[in-house]
């Protein structure tokens, strides 16, 4: 096992052809253990120079009540009222911190993505 910090491009490339060759290895192995490594070297190195950004709060709310086959209807049940719910939706009214609190309850978003200006 020769691993060492990802601190160039040309060691993330290295990192990521090792990562496959050696992608099956068995837990409690030796390339099982190079592999766990690796894999934490390369997320490190990719959360510093490929941040994903946060999604905006209105479309994660729409994409998770289409996940779980929502209606506004259901949104109306969190928030309080129909006609709020589609105020939301249509981003004319902004969340409260209760609607937020309520919204991370019942449809798991977290409050980080909830809490953004939009």
């Amino acid at each position: 096992m020769n691993i060492k910090p990802i601190k160039t491009e040309k060691d993330y490339n290295e990192a990521l052809i090792r990562l496959e060759i050696i992608f099956d290895a068995k837990k409690d192995s030796a390339e099982g253990d190079e592999l766990e490594i690796l894999g934490m070297l390369i997320e490190k190195y990719e959360d510093e120079h490929y941040p994903i950004p946060l999604p905006d709060p209105i479309e994660a709310i729409k994409f998770r009540m289409e996940e779980l086959g929502y209606k506004q209807t259901h949104l109306a049940n969190i928030v309080g009222l129909k006609s709020r719910a589609s105020e939301i939706l249509n981003k004319k009214r902004k969340l409260t911190l209760e609607m937020i609190r309520q919204i991370n309850e019942h449809l798991k978003i977290p409050i980080e993505v909830l809490v953004q200006a939009y």
